[in-house]
């Protein structure tokens, strides 16, 4: 499992002496972010008018007393290994895996999956450059974020899922990767994104490949890593 934090350091303004102190100044009555003694520490919300994320084109805000000036970009891969089986020319054969994505602070994110095709002896399978069927009989292998029913497979994969609710998250897959039954693969490709900031999005991403009768035998194995890159 992989969890990357960019943190930045921003000068909050304050208003302080040595009798008090005003952190993340507001508008209203109630609110304070620190609330605390020797012993204990709390939020309080008391009065707050509106909560959220406001947002156009050139701007961001975020409304309500708990909130906070630390940027955040959180990636979660559920990662390992996985076997695609034993590939031959009559079924294609999948695997899949999901992650999660979370920013806070930023103009949204992009997602990126690197790596080479699945390798034996010097000879890496097909990637598929553009995006297509499967096609048992001809080699192929090509990635998704969508839910796919293939014969001889069954279902697999599934479409992006906001959590807790859409209210909260909001990345999106890429055309062409968004389309069910249909795979793609070129390193480096962006396969999503969110426009602005976002609770978590839990992306599901599908593997398939594909061989023909002059793929050559043997095991084949890469490593493929997910790459997330924030926007301002």
């Amino acid at each position: 499992m992989l969890v990357l934090f960019f943190p930045f350091s921003i000068v909050a303004a304050q208003y302080n002496s040595t009798n008090y102190k005003v952190n993340e100044t507001f508008f209203g009555t109630g609110g304070d972010l620190d609330n605390s003694s020797a012993h204990y520490t709390a939020k309080t919300t008391t009065g707050e008018l509106a909560v959220g994320n406001i947002s156009s084109p050139n701007f961001q805000a975020f409304a309500g007393f708990n909130t906070t000036n630390r940027i955040v970009l959180e990636l979660n891969v559920v990662g390992g290994v996985f076997d695609l089986g034993v590939l031959d020319i009559t079924q294609a054969h999948a695997a899949s895996t999901t992650f999660t994505v979370r920013n806070y602070l930023s103009n949204g994110y992009t997602v990126q999956v690197v790596g080479a095709t699945p390798t034996n002896s010097g000879h890496a399978l097909a990637n598929m450059g553009s995006a297509g069927p499967s096609s048992p009989g001809t080699e192929q292998f090509g990635i998704n974020l969508a839910s796919n029913n293939l014969s001889g497979v069954g279902p697999f994969g599934a479409v992006p899922a906001q959590l807790p609710d859409s209210t909260f998250g909001f990345g999106v897959a890429d055309s062409p990767y968004n389309v069910s039954n249909s795979f793609k693969y070129v390193d480096g490709d962006t396969i999503a994104h969110s426009t602005k900031s976002t609770g978590i999005t839990q992306y599901t991403l599908s593997m398939m490949a594909n061989v023909s009768r002059r793929t050559a035998g043997g095991a084949y194995a890469t490593s493929l890593y997910v790459r997330v890159v924030p926007t301002f």
